[in-house]
């Protein structure tokens, strides 16, 4: 499963991007046949196709980047089309969880593999994110999770939690009294107690932009919080301030807590740019999840597990959609991002 043919050329452009190295190799291009389409084509040096039916003759898996049913498109079809013709389908996220289980019993019909991905869980801040939250939880138990994202990437944020802290069930989501940009959640993840921001609000006008912010998590525990303060990081630990006391009331000066200091950072301190986020680390995300989709398949291993998981988020993602309610509409006029040097 080397050969790999695209659908959609929109946010697909990360995944052209992807494939411009290996151990994968771009086969061709599925569109509907737009200039865009005909244009990245013509780019790459590969054939536009309009029909599902023809994937197979040029490659034997897909990336489907069309939005799905619950966010207006027609990937999830494309998705069930191309399974059927025996081509294996890593399907960009969000996917409603009813489309989901269609997909996988047409997947489990054909003997081909269908694999979501939810892409930031594969960039290497989040991966860094993860695996330091899992030390953590390992030595002491998560005491709270405080978040924040935009509704665009909501099911990412979840998908983080959950690979970050463990299984979210049972969870509890209470809509608090809030105003825009942001509505606030609250509740618990598994056990957890949870407060989410959630920026609640799409540009039909340009409706992939106009976000405050991706991701942005702390999880807390007795012994200090780690936070991911952006997607694409950094990441910082800061330990829980703690001043013991002499006999007398006086500071314990020698205390061995006093040495730690207040923050450090997990790896880089300073985060990428965005030039180099969308030409290297998300198509590095791409790789990888192109990667265990390979590896699932050579391995002969059920995907049922994989596509259990996205059921499970799916509905969890669902009942937090419902929680906050129907997004704002707003129309945006391109923003005028800041150098930190203009407010240093």
């Amino acid at each position: 499963m080397k050969r790999v043919v695209v659908c959609g050329t929109t946010f697909g452009q990360v995944y052209l991007d992807a494939l411009r190295e290996g151990p994968f190799e771009l086969a061709g291009i599925l569109a509907k046949g737009s200039a865009r389409s005909a244009a990245c084509a013509r780019e790459h040096g590969v054939p536009l196709l309009t029909d599902p039916a023809r994937v197979p003759e040029v490659a034997d898996a897909a990336c489907v980047v069309v939005r799905a049913g619950v966010v207006g498109g027609e990937g999830s079809e494309v998705a069930a089309a191309l399974l059927e013709h025996g081509v294996h389908v890593l399907q960009e996220h969000p996917v409603h969880p009813d489309e989901l289980a269609a997909v996988l019993r047409t997947a489990r019909a054909a003997g081909t593999v269908h694999h979501l991905n939810t892409l930031y869980v594969h960039l290497d801040p989040v991966r860094r994110f993860i695996a330091a939250a899992r030390r953590l939880r390992a030595l002491q138990q998560p005491l709270y999770v405080d978040a924040a994202c935009s509704v665009h990437v909501a099911y990412a944020l979840l998908d983080i939690l959950a690979q970050a802290l463990g299984p979210l069930r049972p969870w509890t989501l209470t809509a608090a009294p809030s105003r825009a940009p942001f509505t606030t959640v609250t509740g618990a993840l598994g056990g957890v107690p949870l407060t989410l921001r959630v920026q609640n609000q799409i540009a039909p006008n340009d409706p992939d932009a106009h976000l405050h912010l991706l991701h942005r998590i702390t999880i807390g525990a007795e012994g200090g919080n780690l936070t991911l303060v952006n997607t694409h990081g950094p990441i910082i630990w800061s330990p829980r301030m703690y001043v013991g006391r002499e006999p007398d009331g006086r500071f314990a000066a020698g205390d061995p807590c006093l040495a730690l200091p207040s923050a450090t950072t997990l790896g880089p301190a300073e985060a990428p740019s965005f030039r180099d986020v969308v030409t290297r680390l998300w198509p590095d995300g791409v790789r990888r999840a192109l990667t265990a989709l390979h590896e699932t398949v050579t391995s002969g291993a059920d995907p049922l597990s994989q596509g259990q998981y996205h059921l499970g988020l799916g509905r969890l993602w669902l009942d937090l959609t419902r929680t906050i309610g129907r997004p704002d509409l707003l129309t945006q006029e391109p923003p005028r991002p800041l150098a930190a040097e203009e407010i240093a």
